[in-house]
């Protein structure tokens, strides 16, 4: 498996640049490591925005969906520190994605991500995973290491920010998710998809990011 596990959380934000050096610290500190630690999270990844909006994302995988609904992660929403809730108070623009990993092609993980959100039909789901199975094939995609595709769950899709609890027509979109050794490789491997005249309709964003840093749970302090 080129991604860790089967289940895997996104997010997304923007953050005001009076707060943005604090905001990173914060993840670089404290954030990641802590997602991380929770009893089945494998791994994050961490990037920021080449070509796209908003600004930070980053990548949690998880041995399984449910650990993204288990008690241990449920604690830990419940359970910020007063350092994330500063932080994520201060979050604009927040995309946040509780997701299945129902495709997934290639072996490794590259440098820079291209990012492609769907919306998918409402009674066409099966017909648009056949079609993108078709094409998330990086064998024949020079510098294109691996390629995914994450299916929201719409109930567990919500942002962290107290407008939380509003209607997202966006929380059950699907992201495919293109893992490359350039950004410059990105584009041409994203046009499949952005570019292709039955998925066109169907593309909300897309975007280019480098990856900053990651973390695997082996790489934390033992003991």
């Amino acid at each position: 498996m080129p991604i860790a596990g089967q289940g895997m959380l996104l997010t997304s934000m923007d953050i005001d640049s009076l707060h943005e050096a604090e905001f990173n610290r914060w993840y670089d500190r404290e954030h990641l490591e802590e997602r991380v630690a929770i009893d089945g999270f494998l791994e994050a990844r961490r990037y920021v925005a080449h070509d796209g909006r908003p600004k930070y994302l980053s990548l949690y995988s998880t041995a399984t969906f449910d650990v993204l609904e288990s008690p241990a992660y449920r604690k830990a929403l419940a359970s910020q520190t007063d350092w994330s809730k500063a932080n994520i108070a201060r979050f604009q623009n927040m995309i946040r994605g509780v997701s299945r990993i129902t495709i997934s092609r290639g072996v490794g993980r590259g440098a820079a991500l291209g990012i492609i959100r769907l919306r998918p039909p409402a009674d066409g789901a099966d017909k648009l995973r056949a079609a993108l199975r078709e094409q998330l094939d990086p064998a024949a995609r020079d510098g294109i290491i691996s390629m995914h595709l994450l299916e929201n769950d719409p109930v567990l899709s919500k942002p962290l920010t107290p407008d939380a609890d509003k209607a997202d027509p966006g929380a059950g979109d699907w992201f495919v998710l293109i893992h490359a050794t350039d950004v410059g490789a990105v584009p041409a491997a994203a046009a499949s998809i952005t570019g292709n005249a039955a998925l066109k309709p169907l593309v909300v964003t897309s975007g280019v990011y480098r990856l900053l840093w990651d973390i695997a749970k082996s790489d934390l302090p033992r003991g």
